[in-house]
């Protein structure tokens, strides 16, 4: 079929291909954070347990991007690829039928294993298929694909499990990974990525990456349980994972051929951009997993709604990136425009901690779109500035480093959101349970109305205090939420001023 094409229509293909590839991935994650309280709830997990679930699909992620070097020098991009795709798809496939936690865990572990090879290839294939005057609309298909899905995946998500349930959030993506994988083995040169020196298989290297990655994973996702109940084997294992990951880099380091070529990357610029990525996928992943629990549990926020206010900071971020793509290159002062992006998100989060409690959801806006302008206005930038350095001969190196400290960004910025949050409502919760608890006149009077009320409907005293004290404590637990809340967004404020200064202050990216 593809002889039909001519060359114009061919590459246009490729390009949306690419796009479609990598948004397909970003869906599907997209969705699976979003729903994971109702997933928790369909396989019968603890949040405790689930945390598992979500280092899973890391651990593959990461093991896919470490090994990406050898599988396309040996298969080449399109074998790779669609083997990674099948991959996807078994994983998915599995995680709708997954009846408890273990079958749920393997699933994911398989689906990262395929899912890891999608973004990092997606964006070293450009320059690998697009001569330098195609590449600016290839990058243009790319960033509207990752930006259009963040606006699509939360109220579609909201959608599937409210009116399907949630194993739709893996069956659904079925259809788009199978037509990824057509257009893979139907649009991709058969030798792209492949040749070069043969591929000396080596399973040390590998065994020691993984031993790391597993250690440092559970130790970020356990740390919101283990740092109060088992601070000292929370500490063992930090320092476990992080040991074997220092002894997996200086291995890298040394090697001949290595995994990493991290000896090809010590350029400044790339080192300052890699800096700036962490600190932007820091702030981006902390504001993402507690924007959703200040709406829909603070807040008292339906799903669906939830899900549509989180559409709407996706849309204004696809309204941005689409302008900064048409206008980024008139912009000389990439700095100032990184470090607005930055104030813009500490704006939208005082913004949130100022809000009173029954502040209506249009409120909610003008701190959304703040919060959507921000990863526009810091990322695009970075991206644009720190691979320059290295060259196109180095570019595929420097990309799967990149991916690998944007998987570790995340996770550490989730469970740091995660230990603070629930720091800072034991706290709240137990001040104002002191508060209801002493007596005060106002408390009690409550207590009595509620009592009162509850036994209007036909409850005996008995049952109507029972109700009363149960509806007293939630009311205590979403107020001590919210003021958690309230806490961290102030932290976040405060933190990304302090990322917008650090922009300013480097001098590598201009």
């Amino acid at each position: 079929m593809t002889a039909w094409l001519s060359r114009l229509e061919r590459q246009r293909l490729l390009m949306a291909l690419l796009g479609f590839m990598v948004g397909m991935e970003f869906l599907e994650n997209g969705m699976f954070v979003f729903a994971s309280s109702h997933i928790i709830g369909g396989i019968d997990a603890a949040p405790r347990e689930f945390a598992q679930v979500q280092a899973a699909y890391a651990v593959g992620s990461m093991l896919m991007i470490v090994m990406q070097q050898w599988l396309s020098r040996h298969f080449g991009y399109r074998r790779y690829l669609a083997g990674a795709i099948a991959l996807f798809m078994a994983g998915a496939l599995a995680s709708s039928q997954a009846q408890g936690l273990g079958s749920m865990t393997i699933a994911r572990l398989v689906q990262g294993v395929g899912g890891g090879a999608l973004f990092t290839s997606g964006r070293v294939l450009v320059p690998l298929l697009f001569a330098p005057p195609q590449r600016p609309r290839a990058l243009k298909y790319f960033m509207v694909a990752i930006f259009g899905v963040g606006m699509v995946a939360p109220v579609l998500a909201a959608a599937l499990v409210e009116h399907i349930g949630w194993r739709w959030i893996f069956l659904s993506i079925l259809p788009l990974a199978a037509l990824a994988l057509a257009g893979v083995w139907t649009l991709l040169p058969d030798g792209a990525g492949r040749g070069g020196q043969p591929v000396r298989w080596a399973a040390g290297p590998l065994v020691l990456f993984a031993l790391a990655i597993v250690c440092v994973q559970w130790s970020l996702s356990e740390a919101r349980y283990e740092l109060f109940s088992h601070p000292a084997r929370l500490a063992l294992a930090v320092v476990v994972g992080a040991g074997l990951l220092l002894a997996f880099l200086h291995h890298q380091w040394r090697h001949d051929e290595p995994l990493l070529r991290l000896r090809e990357l010590h350029h400044p610029v790339y080192l300052a951009g890699l800096g700036l990525y962490f600190l932007y996928y820091f702030l981006a992943n902390f504001s993402n997993y507690l924007f959703p629990v200040y709406a829909e549990r603070s807040l008292g926020l339906p799903l669906a709604t939830t899900g549509w206010l989180t559409t709407f900071s996706a849309a204004v971020s696809l309204c941005g990136a689409w302008l900064y793509i048409r206008h980024g290159s008139r912009i000389t002062h990439k700095r100032a425009l990184m470090a607005a992006g930055a104030i813009a998100l500490a704006g939208s989060a005082w913004f949130f901690a100022s809000l009173p409690p029954g502040a209506p959801q249009t409120a909610l806006w003008i701190g959304l779109a703040a919060k959507g302008l921000f990863g526009v206005m810091m990322v695009l930038p970075v991206a644009g500035l720190t691979f320059r350095g290295l060259g196109e001969e180095r570019f595929a190196h420097g990309y799967q480093s990149k991916n690998l400290m944007r998987q570790m960004a995340g996770s550490f910025s989730t469970a740091v959101a995660a230990i603070a949050l629930q720091d800072r409502q034991f706290a709240t919760y137990g001040d104002l349970a002191a508060r209801v608890q002493a007596g005060q006149p106002g408390a009690t009077a409550w207590l009595d109305g509620l009592q009162a009320a509850f036994g209007a409907r036909g409850l005996d005293a008995r049952a109507a205090h029972g109700a009363a004290l149960a509806e007293m404590h939630r009311v205590v637990d979403q107020q001590s939420l919210l003021m958690a809340c309230d806490d961290l967004f102030r932290a976040l404020a405060v933190l990304a001023l302090a990322v917008a200064l650090v922009v300013l202050v480097q001098r590598r990216l201009k």
